[in-house]
């Protein structure tokens, strides 16, 4: 059969992202798709050699505007392990906070563009307005919506009242009883479950062959989750990762459903069993130079992150290499795709939640 060569992307309609990808036709299915990195990037591994360590965290956060504050936090637990640095107790709270509010917004943005994918328009509107909310705490507890600028090395520049922390948790509860009735759509409406039930279906074992991580895992039945690890205080809290079986688009769906559920219910135990007082510290003083090298990860909305840092001594580092979920579930996506409808791909690929601005450093 005749083999047909389409390009998708940089600019595609349903794609909110550049991602390029050359699909190869025989009729309507796909048998083969070229993924091509590189389109936005940015050279910030060869930047930490001419910005200062001390500045390089503004950059960092940079790195991705939805991950924004993950990408800062891990950052500066990187430079905190080489320097070691001993964190104030309320300011890793807080970091958590922080961090789960992150995974509620980033988990919407995806919704509504999941939705917005499926032909629901009005769930695109319903997340976005409920994002919203989640950036006006951001906003009026960080100064800043997308880029926060509120982790530093050694802990963090703004605290947050303990009456405002009361009342943040009461606003989440009032997002998440609204947040039920859409959540109600995407589990049960016929027409989702038409487009995406069985529908780019990876397998457990698929999925630990090809290194997916994040959702993407925990949607084919693998409870993998570097909270599990138990570090950044993630040990004092009850959590269990979200696991769904089915391996297709919508148990994808359904594990950012449930996590937005799960992250809530996280603000409440954080904010719980956080340290009190308004007089507590919440950096410590950082002096000298970083000498060494590190390795840390964290789990960010789409999954898990790696950050490798060398430090030489002196006031720019020698090596940064930062390896983001994205870049991790690009080899399970072509998998997914090689076989399906051309209809399917725009659905398998948003369901991986893409961030080429994350890939492409």
């Amino acid at each position: 059969m005749k083999q047909t060569v389409i390009p998708m992307g940089p600019q595609h309609p349903v794609l909110p992202e550049p991602l390029v990808l050359d699909l190869v036709l025989e009729d309507e299915r796909v048998v083969d798709a070229i993924p091509m990195i590189g389109y936005v990037h940015r050279g910030l591994e060869a930047m930490v050699e001419r910005v200062e360590y001390t500045e390089m965290g503004y950059v960092i956060e940079r790195i991705c505007g939805i991950c924004s504050f993950m990408h800062g936090m891990a950052y500066c637990v990187a430079l905190e392990d080489i320097m070691a640095v001993e964190v104030p107790e309320r300011a890793r709270w807080l970091r958590l906070v922080w961090a789960e509010l992150s995974r509620v917004q980033s988990h919407l943005l995806w919704l509504g563009l999941g939705g917005d994918a499926f032909g629901f328009e009005n769930l695109l509107m319903q997340c976005w307005r409920m994002r919203e909310e989640v950036l006006d705490v951001f906003e009026q507890t960080t100064g800043g919506r997308i880029i926060h600028s509120v982790n530093r090395i050694g802990g963090v520049r703004r605290d947050i009242a303990d009456s405002e922390l009361t009342a943040i948790v009461e606003r989440l509860d009032r997002l998440a009883i609204g947040f039920e009735a859409t959540a109600r759509v995407f589990r049960t409406d016929p027409s989702i479950r038409h487009r995406l039930e069985g529908v780019g279906v990876l397998s457990g074992d698929d999925a630990r062959r090809l290194g997916a991580v994040g959702p993407m895992a925990r949607a084919s039945g693998i409870p993998l989750d570097t909270r599990l690890l138990g570090e950044h205080l993630y040990d004092r809290l009850e959590f269990e990762p979200i696991v769904e079986a089915g391996g297709d688009c919508l148990a994808r769906v359904l594990v950012r459903v449930r996590e937005v559920q799960q992250s809530i219910g996280l603000i409440h135990q954080l904010v719980d069993r956080m340290p009190k007082g308004e007089d507590l510290p919440i950096d410590t003083k950082v002096r000298g130079m970083p000498q060494g090298e590190t390795f840390v990860r964290l789990e960010q909305p789409r999954g898990e992150v790696a950050y490798y840092v060398r430090a030489n001594g002196t006031k720019f580092l020698e090596r940064f290499r930062a390896r983001t979920p994205t870049f991790a579930n690009i080899p399970s996506m072509i998998h997914l795709v090689k076989g399906c409808d051309l209809a399917d791909v725009p659905n398998i690929v948003l369901t991986i939640d893409p961030c080429i601005s994350c890939t492409e450093r």
